[in-house]
């Protein structure tokens, strides 16, 4: 009996623990995930470039990823260049290596707990990036059919030349393979629109690691906020239509991946606006300084339309409604206006109210409910 008494209150401790696990693998997502994303698809916006924060206290330049509406029933598909598809044998048998761009529906790449890539994804990065970072979503409208089109058949080229170890391509004079300065996740976007959707005068580097001097790859590589900015500028020439959508961190997640040599846990890693390469890339979180900085954030509050969370007490997704966007032409005007001012205003060391609003005061909710720019 009281073996019986013991095995059932261990299992009453365990099912208790289970129910209370929410933002980790195999948790249930936010019930109404379909709902809120009902609301969202009712805007006919035909992709969006996804645009994740930095995890890391200096250099955090993020990712970037694309999402083409419409490619699965009900959902977009995320197309994200896959971190650990650089040849190196320590990933082998342990992440997900098959595909040099991984594919997968939109919700689940947001959202979802458990992976249609099997048990090596990554969560975090592969799938339910917002338990682990907040994400800008970018939304384009207009965009002709056979371009989107074209960008598809350019990203399964890519795993084609992946699988085939293909090496001198027109976009890419090495092996196409994952490299974090070489081949990463903004230039396989950004070869995308340029060597498949024809986007001639995109501007997408080449960085060429000299012998003993890294750095020149450094500082020619592809930063994924620097291509978002190159991609805003040709979708507005296109005549484009542009809104964003800020899906925000779940700040209280546990998990700690443990293949990573990094133990810290989700909720602990900084959720950072994801830096351009300028001289304050290595400034803490909350300290961007330099004009291309505030102009990036500024540029993506100014176009901002919607703000996605996850309720903690009912772990339901909340859409809020942020502002109405302004055009184009507007937003980037305010956005250079504040930016000048704001990062003049800091190398003089002075006192002053910001000129600007950035993308991270819809991230705060207590900037966002005050209406005060971000970091004053």
């Amino acid at each position: 009996m009281r073996r019986t008494l013991c095995a059932l209150a261990a299992a009453v401790l365990v099912a208790t623990a289970q129910a209370a696990d929410f933002g980790v693998p195999g948790a249930p997502p936010p019930a109404n995930v379909a709902e809120v994303a009902r609301i969202l698809r009712q805007d006919p916006y035909d992709m969006e470039l996804l645009i994740s924060y930095g995890t890391s206290k200096g250099g955090s330049a993020g990712h970037l990823a694309l999402a083409l509406r419409d490619e699965i029933p009900g959902d977009d598909l995320v197309y994200s260049a896959n971190f650990y598809a650089d040849r190196d044998p320590a990933h082998d048998g342990k992440h997900y290596t098959d595909e040099l761009m991984v594919r997968v529906p939109k919700l689940e790449y947001l959202f979802g707990t458990t992976s249609s890539l099997g048990p090596k994804a990554s969560f975090g990065l592969d799938f339910g990036e917002v338990y682990k970072r907040s994400v800008i979503g970018v939304r384009v409208y207009g965009v002709p059919a056979q371009e989107r089109q074209a960008l598809a058949a350019f990203f399964a080229r890519l795993n084609d030349d992946f699988r085939a170890r293909a090496k001198e391509t027109a976009y890419h004079d090495d092996e196409v393979r994952y490299d974090y300065l070489r081949l990463n996740c903004a230039k396989t976007i950004g070869s995308a629109f340029k060597y498949g959707a024809g986007y001639d005068k995109l501007e997408v580097t080449s960085a060429a690691i000299l012998s003993g001097r890294p750095v020149v790859a450094a500082l020619n590589s592809n930063i994924p906020t620097e291509m978002a900015m190159k991609l805003i500028a040709e979708w507005q020439a296109r005549g484009y239509g542009l809104d964003v959508v800020l899906y925000r961190k779940y700040p209280r997640s546990p998990y700690v991946d443990p293949r990573e040599s990094d133990q810290t846990p989700f909720k602990d890693l900084p959720n950072r606006f994801p830096s351009v390469l300028s001289r304050d890339f290595r400034s803490d979180q909350g300290e961007y300084r330099d004009y291309d900085n505030l102009y990036a954030g500024y540029l993506l509050y100014n176009l901002a339309r919607y703000r996605v969370s996850i309720d903690d007490a009912t772990r339901l997704l909340t859409i809020d409604r942020t502002r109405n966007p302004l055009p184009y032409a507007e937003a980037a005007r305010r956005a250079a206006e504040g930016a000048k001012a704001d990062s003049r205003a800091f190398r003089l060391f002075s006192r002053f109210k910001r000129q600007g609003t950035s993308i991270e005061a819809v991230d705060n909710p207590r900037l966002f409910a005050s209406g005060d720019a971000a970091g004053q």
